[in-house]
């Protein structure tokens, strides 16, 4: 064998390998049978959102309808009391919420991992100033500054949500992830790549972010369910744009017209059922992403 097809076997293999990490991890998550019923959901719900336009009999906005109506082979959910009907805006409304759970996990949990990791690699004075920083942010309830923030920020739309969910929900993952690195930081392989001369920013996400891959899935899951509950939350409470059309905003015009005094429960039931739905599938989820960083918590492992 000569040595180019040497160099493009080691070359195909290097670029064959994070596919093979990705199989196995997904083939553990799907051994979970937790985390199978959490991947089925969210995999449903992806693909209404994806193909909502498809789905949906009418057009989220159209108002054009009776109003009040309860349900009827026209309109199986019923329409809202401003004559829209109700089954349309639930499979719209998917969108804005999945939307809003993957962009500020994302988002949350990127910083998470930048501060946590720099957090608990360094030894400096800087490390104390983050310290009091991230405390200040977990000793605050993240509720009432959601609240603050977003009614400051009024009529910001969606990419206010996003905001506020990440300036609330990044301090316990990067606390977390510091914990892990400072105990990565005395390991051997750590040691080895300090003594032969690599950067910090190298050791840091060369040899150490590679072990911490399940807690930072983890720490997305979680920022991913509170985003998703907390956009819900602002805007039942008003706070974000009331013209989108998502899970919220239906609670919030459902409550405004009295839905429940009325009969009209569905209006209330079916965007509160959708949204658990979706924060319990990432939940479920996580079930097997522990059992990927810890094997011990597998189904079926013996002790």
């Amino acid at each position: 064998m000569t040595g180019t097809t040497i160099r493009k076997t080691f070359a195909a293999r290097r670029g064959a390998a994070p596919l093979l990490m990705l199989g196995r991890a997904f083939a553990a998550l799907w051994s979970s049978g937790k985390a199978r019923i959490g991947l089925v959901i969210l995999g449903l719900l992806v693909l209404v959102a994806i193909f909502a336009p498809l789905l949906a009999p009418y057009s989220a906005t159209d108002n054009s309808f009776a109003r009040g109506d309860s349900g009827s082979p026209a309109h199986l959910l019923g329409t809202t009391g401003a004559g829209e009907d109700v089954l349309s805006q639930l499979l719209y409304g998917t969108r804005i919420s999945l939307f809003v759970g993957i962009a500020a996990g994302t988002l949350a949990t990127l910083v998470a991992v930048l501060v946590g990791l720099s957090w608990g690699y360094a030894r400096t004075l800087v490390g104390d100033v983050v310290n009091f920083i991230v405390n200040l942010f977990l000793v605050i309830p993240a509720l009432p500054l959601m609240i603050v923030i977003a009614a400051y920020l009024h009529n910001g739309g969606i990419g206010m949500i996003v905001l506020v969910v990440v300036i609330t929900g990044w301090a316990t993952g990067a606390r977390v992830l510091r914990s892990q690195t400072q105990t990565l930081r005395s390991r051997d392989f750590v040691t080895a790549a300090v003594f032969s001369g690599e950067s910090s920013a190298r050791v840091v996400f060369r040899e150490i972010l590679p072990n911490m891959t399940s807690l930072i899935a983890g720490s997305f899951l979680a920022a991913a369910v509170g985003a998703i509950l907390g956009e819900a939350g602002l805007e039942f409470l008003g706070l974000g744009d009331v013209n989108t059309v998502s899970w919220g905003t239906m609670l919030f015009w459902a409550q405004n017209s009295n839905a429940m005094l009325t009969g009209q429960w569905v209006l209330l039931f079916a965007p509160g059922l959708c949204i658990a739905l979706l924060a319990a599938s990432l939940a479920l989820i996580n079930f097997g992403v522990d059992g990927l960083s810890n094997p011990r918590l597998r189904e079926g492992a013996t002790r």
